[in-house]
């Protein structure tokens, strides 16, 4: 449930961020602001999901192994 929010609210800001550079493109909007405060935001959106990755994959993970059950001999 969790990956399938962040996989929607990723692929909604990339939708938001290609809109906005498509209008920038057909100069409907000034992209020079809105071209930098878009790209570091991509940036800051990228090192957290970085780091979100990171928790998940060595500490929530390692919780797990106590749940194990043994194979079956």
């Amino acid at each position: 449930m969790f990956r399938k929010g962040i996989s929607v609210l990723l692929a909604t800001l990339t939708l938001f961020f290609a809109t906005l550079a498509i209008l920038g493109v057909w100069e409907v909007i000034e992209v020079k602001n809105i071209a930098w405060k878009s790209l570091y935001s991509i940036f800051i959106i990228f090192i957290a999901s970085a780091i979100i990755l990171f928790i998940f994959s060595v500490i929530y993970k390692s919780g797990d192994d106590n749940n194990q059950l043994p194979p079956n001999s």
